[in-house]
């Protein structure tokens, strides 16, 4: 069995879960007054974030890490722990949920195409657009608790991210100099893209949020650039089966 470390990544899972638990929940029960932009926009995201997770648990099995495996697990449970805040936010601002969305549609059949890594690489596209749209609504959202719930999650996401990133640079190092450029730019262009379509989709509640169409694609492009560069730079060790 390989084991590249991913035990402190697990501790960090861990940790997490038992300080949420303290924490508790928001208080539910003071309610939301939700602007209908940002309703019909919460409801698209919460299903982005509902899920379980069983394809990318199969492929980090498959790539033969078990410590890897349990941490992918409890970043699955911490997904499915926005989808429940969302639904709950949801509900305190007298709104249900949907039962699916074309985008979360096209995002699922994007990942399970091939294997660990293009998972992965399309995982992260959605992983740096919640980044901005996140602290959109923390930002913006004139409601407390919505602004509590995005807060949350957003702090989540930020320590994602360079989990998503750590496990990619090992599993595309055994690619050359070149074809990691190419997967670098690719990925960019597909960021690019998935951002102008929530910028578009989503423009009404940005624009509620006070944040500009352009300004949301471009500040989510200028992530790209270093995220790109730290999972495309080659680490001493490649895992098998990535």
């Amino acid at each position: 069995m390989i084991n590249c470390g991913y035990e402190t990544w697990v501790r960090d899972f861990e940790a997490e879960r038992e300080r949420r638990a303290i924490a508790g929940d928001p208080l539910w029960s003071r309610g939301a007054a939700l602007h209908p932009a940002l309703v019909r926009s919460l409801r698209k995201f919460q299903v982005g974030e509902d899920g379980d997770g069983s394809a990318l648990i199969g492929k980090a099995e498959r790539a033969g890490d078990p410590v890897y495996t349990e941490a992918v697990r409890l970043f699955v449970a911490e997904e499915q722990n926005h989808a429940r805040t969302l639904a709950l936010l949801l509900a305190a601002g007298g709104a249900g949920t949907l039962s699916g969305h074309w985008s979360d549609a096209v995002f699922v059949r994007l990942r399970r195409l091939l294997g660990l890594r293009m998972e992965l690489l399309v995982l992260m596209v959605a992983e740096v657009v919640a980044l901005r749209y996140y602290r959109a609504v923390r930002d913006g959202a004139a409601d407390p608790l919505a602004s509590e719930v995005a807060g949350r999650i957003l702090a989540d996401e930020e320590r994602h991210v360079p989990f998503h990133c750590r496990r990619l640079r090992e599993g595309l190092a055994g690619l050359p100099a070149p074809a990691r450029r190419a997967v670098a730019g690719g990925w960019r262009a597909l960021l690019a893209g998935a951002a102008a379509l929530v910028a578009v989709d989503h423009g009404p509640a940005l624009r509620h949020l006070g944040v500009r169409r352009r300004a949301f694609v471009v500040e989510t492009v200028r992530l790209s650039a270093p995220l790109a560069a730290s999972f495309t730079s080659a680490p001493a060790r490649t895992p098998a089966g990535v």
